[in-house]
């Protein structure tokens, strides 16, 4: 745990100095861009890191002892900076108005605009600043990796290292058009694909990018054998799905005190996840219609809200998700069981999957 705390504080510093760096390139430019570094900072401050940590762990899972830690810990802070990009696009895809108990991006652009009585529309100004925004983080995020790539020992580890951020790069833009595809073409699809297509939303829009890659990049950054890679491949992939079903039960049942976003929100947003194909297959059509005619209705109030919620517990679902989880984190251990990973590499990997999987509501 002290190694952990020590990553986080160190890639904190790392994000903190690249920005320092950045500040005088846009201010050269315009005093008008300072926003564009300070919403950054803001988006970047907080987080649990779990991204980092699993990259960290992966490093740590090729027993590296190098004593120079600075190409990790930039590796790590680069993945920080490409989910902060992610979470803004997401956010404005959504049309989400909060994030981590604050502000969206978009939404602290369209408050800039509405307390400066600029011309124009706010909302519009807010939604064009947040993509711009977010297209300079992926930017830098790849700066960030570069720089730590350059500071490696090991050239083919480095290349490695990068081609693992270029497949997760692609992987996680081509899991989220399929997320956004899943809420309008679900009713044109075969009722009984429905469970596997929000499967496959989950392998590649979070479970590859949020567990799996980070691993991986980490431990081929340290020079990982190829037995050592296929191992964290098998714990990563399923630890992954299992963290995304536990955040999609936070999604419609969470705390807001807790999750940082309105309770409920998944079911604004008509997110077509597992938790939603499953209740769908353990209720009556009566409950399926009103699941459906509602989900997706940016307008739902909370009692609405708690009636949906009440559809979806009774169907089953929640019971059935749990059981995944379940199943899925099982898979993730037995994957660690023989590996040739190093016993402290595997009990922090056990620690990390505690905390991504048993989040309370």
């Amino acid at each position: 745990m002290a190694d952990s705390t020590r990553l986080v504080e160190q890639v904190h510093v790392r994000i903190d100095e690249f920005l320092n760096t950045r500040v005088p390139i846009v201010a050269a430019i315009s005093p008008d861009l300072t926003p564009l570094v300070d919403f950054s900072r803001q988006f970047l401050s907080g987080g649990k890191r779990f991204r980092a940590l699993f990259c960290y762990s992966g490093w740590q899972s090729a027993g590296t002892a190098a004593a120079d830690s600075s190409p990790i810990v930039s590796a790590a802070a680069a993945l920080e900076i490409f989910h902060a990009a992610a979470l803004v696009h997401d956010d404005i895809i959504d049309n989400s108005d909060t994030r981590r108990g604050a502000a969206s991006a978009h939404k602290l652009f369209e408050g800039m605009h509405a307390e400066s009585s600029w011309a124009g529309s706010a909302s519009d100004f807010g939604r064009a600043a947040g993509i711009l925004l977010g297209d300079l983080l992926l930017g830098w995020s790849d700066e960030l990796l570069d720089e730590g790539l350059a500071a490696a020992p090991d050239g083919e580890a480095a290349r490695l290292a990068r081609t693992e951020f270029n497949r997760m790069r692609t992987e996680v833009t081509a899991g989220q058009y399929l997320d956004i595809l899943e809420e309008r073409a679900w009713l044109t699809q075969p009722e009984d694909e429905l469970l596997d297509r929000a499967l496959r939303v989950i392998v590649f829009k979070s479970a590859k990018y949020s567990v799996q890659a980070p691993l991986v990049i980490g431990a081929a950054l340290a020079g990982a054998s190829p037995a050592q890679l296929d191992a964290l491949r098998a714990f990563g992939l399923p630890l992954g799905i299992a963290f995304q079903l536990r955040d999609d039960l936070l999604g419609v049942f969470g705390d807001a005190a807790v999750t940082g976003k309105p309770s409920g929100d998944d079911l604004r947003e008509g997110k077509r996840t597992v938790l939603v194909a499953l209740a769908r297959q353990g209720i009556a059509d009566g409950p399926r219609r009103t699941l459906d005619d509602q989900l997706g209705d940016p307008t739902l109030d909370e009692s609405r809200i708690v009636v949906l919620q009440g559809v979806i517990r009774d169907s089953g679902a929640v019971d059935r998700v749990e059981a995944m989880i379940e199943a899925n984190v099982a898979e993730a251990l037995r994957a660690l069981e023989g590996s040739p990973i190093g016993e402290d590499a595997r009990e922090q990997l056990r620690s990390l999957t505690e905390q991504v999987t048993r989040r309370a509501f």
